[in-house]
């Protein structure tokens, strides 16, 4: 920013690589927009690839491409543009894509490393194969796997006893069953009669089902009480596109964003609290209030992730925090929601971190600007009416807010419009909170929680 020092850097033993002048997002949403303010105070140009001329990001972005984003020709075009592309969100189809990296178009991430990403099958296999902790799951097709014959051993595990061939289940920490999982005894002796759905060991009731793919802010989830409710399911979802978890007893949301740039250097910001009204983000707490043990260790987590997945970019790992510990409930191949406040409570934001590494710039050290700093969502309250002018200058009035409006057309009832972020000065986990009641409270006061329905 004009004015101030050059930033530091974390250093590494390798060259820099040549910095890029401009980059590309395929997307055109609030965080391409935020995106589009980082790059013009690092002197970035920044292009998007987006469906509407006037979605958020068009008017900060360089340019944009106005196509939709699985327009492969148009992502060609944006890569003519611009030195490298990334991605506003994990939701497109990869392979469509492949030909333009042989081709030569950097993406960063890399494709490789946002493929095991882009589902939760897929995010829950990468966790069980790199032993980190997670929900104990299945894919969904396992409720359908028909049991075995019994051999000797197993007919000799049923009444009682462990035979040498005893199934080797994952503990209920974590893990996969694989779709053949064996599920319990009692199925129907027709081989011709369709299996009956029933949970693979080491399951009960109550279990949440998830859309592999596609789902967030609530959607694409759904808690599955009893084997009713397991057959509604099944009779309206295929059940490939779907897994089941164990229903995890949590105490706390927590997340935390990581960066790793082109060199292999990590840096992670603080572990925030995250809590959700209906599903979706409602408020974000920095710095979450758990000890050094829990933070160090989330930090190892995403540390992990990163190198294992040659990763280059903004990555957040969202965890549960209770009884177990710590356990990865999702991870995010971009910037994130839980992350906006670090446009105010830290010298260099998750979208300028993004940027730094994508364009192959050092990532900046992670130096706090504010004690801590609560935000807040801010979710449509009618539908119509998509500025709500009244309460927005309202909350522009209160003490140090910092309010980011994202300008999108029309409103919406549980729409994410716009964020609020405010300064907590406490020096301890009790008066931040005592402050956080406080500060939330004003808010609520002026934009209350969108009605159900």
């Amino acid at each position: 920013m004009e004015g101030r020092p050059p930033p530091p850097v974390v250093e590494t033993e390798s060259a820099a690589p040549q910095p890029l002048t401009s980059v590309g997002i395929v997307g055109g949403g609030q965080l391409a927009w935020m995106l589009a303010e980082a790059a013009s105070a690092l002197g970035l140009e920044l292009h998007v690839q987006t469906p509407e001329a006037d979605d958020p990001a068009v008017r900060r972005a360089t340019s944009a491409v106005i196509a939709p984003l699985e327009d492969v020709a148009a992502t060609a075009e944006l890569a003519r543009r611009c030195g490298a592309i990334s991605f506003e969100n994990e939701w497109l189809p990869l392979e469509p894509l492949a030909p333009l990296a042989e081709a030569g178009v950097s993406f960063l991430p890399s494709l490789a490393a946002v493929a095991p990403l882009v589902s939760k099958r897929a995010q829950r296999q990468l966790l069980h194969d790199l032993h980190l902790p997670a929900p104990h799951w299945c894919p969904l097709e396992a409720v359908l796997a028909p049991p075995p014959a019994a051999s000797p051993n197993e007919a000799g595990a049923a009444n009682g006893s462990d035979g040498p061939n005893a199934p080797d289940l994952p503990s209920a920490g974590g893990g996969a069953l694989a779709p053949e999982a064996r599920p319990p005894a009692g199925a129907s002796a027709d081989p011709e009669a369709p299996p009956e759905p029933r949970l693979p060991e080491g399951f009960q009731f109550p279990v949440m089902a998830k859309a592999s793919q596609g789902g967030y802010d609530g959607r694409g989830t759904q808690p599955i009480a009893d084997l009713e409710a397991l057959q509604q399911l099944l009779a309206s979802v295929d059940p490939a596109g779907w897994i089941l978890e164990e229903m995890v007893p949590f105490e706390r949301e927590l997340a935390l964003t990581a960066c790793r740039d082109r060199r292999g250097s990590v840096v992670c910001f603080p572990l925030v609290e995250t809590h959700q009204h209906q599903h979706v983000c409602d408020w974000v707490l920095y710095p979450a209030p758990v000890d050094h043990a829990v933070r160090a260790f989330a930090r190892n987590v995403a540390a992990s992730l990163l190198t294992a997945l040659d990763y280059v970019g903004v990555l957040t790992v969202e965890f549960f925090w209770g009884p177990r510990g710590l356990q990865v409930n999702e991870l995010a191949p971009r910037t994130h929601n839980s992350a906006h406040l670090t446009i105010e409570a830290f010298r260099h934001s998750q979208f300028e971190q993004q940027l730094r590494a994508v364009a192959g710039l050092p990532l900046g050290l992670i130096e706090p600007q504010l004690e801590g700093a609560l935000m807040v969502n801010l979710l449509g309250l009618r539908d119509g009416d998509g500025e709500h002018a009244p309460e927005r200058r309202a909350l522009e009035q209160l003490d140090g807010a910092h309010l980011h409006w994202y300008g999108k057309r029309g409103g919406g009832v549980g729409r994410k419009l716009g964020h609020l972020t405010l300064p907590l000065a406490g020096a301890s986990a009790e008066e931040r909170e005592e402050q956080r009641r406080l500060r939330l409270a004003q808010v609520r006061a002026i934009w209350p929680l969108p009605q159900d329905g």
